[in-house]
């Protein structure tokens, strides 16, 4: 994969992927999530925060992804990649099946593409206002043209990103290849988690006066019995 980083071009081989679930730091912030997802069907996790392996290959900067069936849904949410011994910021979401959640949360992260934007930002330039740093998504539902607002909130809404880091083995896993992580998600503005025919998403950095965005739309394949 490539990604721009200020004024660089780096090409990251990522070859183990880590989503990292129900990583809210408030309490009360992860039982909402966790009501808001038994509502369709998703059991509680087994603790907080759980960190499920999918495969590097789902991992993409397409501005179109494939699904199967109607029940599928974008999350908007930090992405921290790790390659010889640097560390990087960037964009993606984590795009899940909701219909195979209720079965397995581990088989529907596998189950769907992770769109990811092209830019970077080196850890260490963000490290100190982590958590005045925004996430934002917007979702176009049916054949609309309109983008409706989804998801909004700041990384101080997240675990500390250095926990995640730890508690992953994401440096471990980075020592000899490419490693990233989804760091997890926010609760939906309004609505509640559904699906869209596209979703857009934004990390926005107000310190620094600059943004990284990504679009994809969502084809939905038929189900066949």
């Amino acid at each position: 994969m490539r990604f721009s980083c200020g004024n660089d071009l780096l090409d990251i081989d990522v070859n183990h992927c880590i989503v990292a679930g129900w990583t809210g730091r408030d309490p009360a912030a992860i039982q909402h999530h966790v009501d808001e997802l038994a509502q369709i069907g998703v059991a509680p996790p087994s603790a907080v925060p759980l960190y499920y392996r999918v495969s590097s290959s789902l991992l993409t900067q397409a501005s179109v992804i494939e699904v199967v069936g109607p029940g599928t849904s974008g999350e908007v949410e930090p992405l921290l990649i790790q390659q010889q011994g640097a560390l990087y910021l960037g964009l993606a979401s984590d795009h899940t099946d909701r219909d195979l959640e209720a079965h397995s949360v581990a088989l529907s992260k596998q189950a769907c593409a992770k769109p990811a934007a092209t830019a970077l930002w080196r850890f260490e330039g963000v490290a100190g206002h982590l958590d005045d740093i925004m996430l934002n998504s917007w979702i176009r539902e049916g054949d609309g043209d309109a983008w409706v607002p989804y998801q909004s909130g700041s990384l101080g809404a997240i675990r500390p990103l250095a926990d995640l880091i730890e508690g992953s083995g994401i440096t471990a896993a980075a020592s000899d290849s490419a490693a990233a992580m989804l760091c997890g998600t926010l609760g939906v503005s309004s609505g509640g988690v559904r699906s869209a025919s596209a979703f857009r998403m934004e990390l926005k950095d107000p310190v620094l006066d600059r943004s990284i965005t990504h679009a994809y739309d969502i084809v939905t394949l038929p189900i066949i019995a």
